[in-house]
Parts: structure tokens; sequence; C-alpha cells
């Protein structure tokens, strides 16, 4: 047996990026469910028809990292923590022994409901 992972996002041309974001979150660096889906997002190029094809980071970034950014020459600006903006993403996944587990967006009035 394996792991089984299903999981998405809404939010447009930010999509893809949330949704490399939320595996990488878990695969690689061992996060949670939960805690991959609540970590701050950031948001790259042009979105929702917009002009600005800059870089968005929720306010729960530190102002260090936004600073490096802009000192490495990117157009960078704030959105609020936890932004509707940033889109809703969901997990669920099965461990080796058949478990459930599954993860809400903080961001949106979703749940989970396992059976």
């Amino acid at each position: 047996g394996r792991v089984q992972l299903a999981y998405g996002s809404m939010g447009g041309d930010g999509q893809p990026q949330t949704q490399a974001a939320l595996l990488m979150r878990v695969k690689h660096y061992g996060l949670s469910l939960a805690e991959s889906v609540a970590s701050p997002r950031w948001l790259y190029g042009r979105t929702w028809g917009e002009i600005s094809a800059g870089l968005r980071l929720e306010q729960r970034y530190s102002r260090t990292v936004f600073e490096d950014l802009q000192r490495w020459g990117h157009q960078v600006s704030w959105v609020p923590g936890y932004s509707d903006f940033m889109g809703h993403a969901g997990m669920v996944a099965r461990d080796l022994e058949g478990r459930f587990a599954g993860a809400a967006d903080p961001r949106s009035d979703g749940s989970v409901a396992m059976p």
C-alpha cells in the first residue's frame, strides 16, 4: 500500500501555485495537512484580470522576508492574513492502515467530514 492524497484549491490563476505549495509542505517539509493548508500563502503574477504582475504575500510572513524580496528586485505587496484573495484549499489523505485525515482552509467556511 501507499499513502493516498487528494487536494485542490480555488483561486483562479493562483491555483497551480497554491497546489504546488500544499504538496511541498506535506511531502517535502513534513507538515500535517492542517498545517499545510493554514500556512501563509504567496501569489506571483497576474490573477483575476489584474494588470499588476507582482508578488503578493499574506501579512503572516515576516517583514524581513518582505524586505529581502524587495531588495532582490521583486515587486512585493501585502495582502491581509488568511486572505480570501489567496483562494481556499482542502486536503484529504488515507494512510497505510486505511485511516483518513483531512484539512479545510481557515480562509473559508469549509469543513472536513470523514467516513
